[in-house]
């Protein structure tokens, strides 16, 4: 599978984003349907967990604070009280998978930023990037 994430492509990837060194997103096409699956763990500056969501689905929400849009095609979550995107996924061709924009804490507490054009944690940012993953996990931060 390929991952944009920003204007980054990440060829040949199973599927698994680690961010600074932390599986934290894991994408994947459901095999008779081709939905779009997302798993997510959304943390705090603090590394605390907030919400958790498997297959595209909320497991876990504290205080009900996050709100999740899916269709079979993408998957978006948002803070329920301010609207800011936290993460929107969606399938920009059969094995291409892009994540076109989001803001949200690392498992470390930093926060990293996606924009159409790029991503960035704090000082390290990356854009136009395409690099093969090898059949592994995409790696950022």
């Amino acid at each position: 599978m390929d991952i944009e994430i920003g204007s980054n492509l990440y060829r040949n990837s199973n599927g698994t984003i680690e961010v600074e060194g932390v599986p934290q997103i894991e994408v994947a096409r459901h095999p008779s349907t081709g939905a779009l699956l997302v798993n997510f763990a959304l943390f705090d500056s603090n590394g605390r967990l907030l919400a958790k969501v498997v297959d595209s689905t909320m497991m876990f929400n504290e205080r009900r604070a996050y709100e999740l849009t899916r269709t079979n095609q993408s998957v978006a979550m948002k803070e329920t009280d301010s609207g800011k995107t936290l993460f929107h996924f969606e399938v920009k061709a059969a094995a291409v998978v892009s994540l076109s924009r989001g803001e949200f804490h690392t498992m470390k507490g930093r926060l990293l930023h996606v924009s159409p054009t790029e991503w960035k944690i704090d000082k390290q940012q990356r854009s136009g990037l395409t690099q093969d993953a090898g059949g592994g996990a995409v790696s950022i931060g």
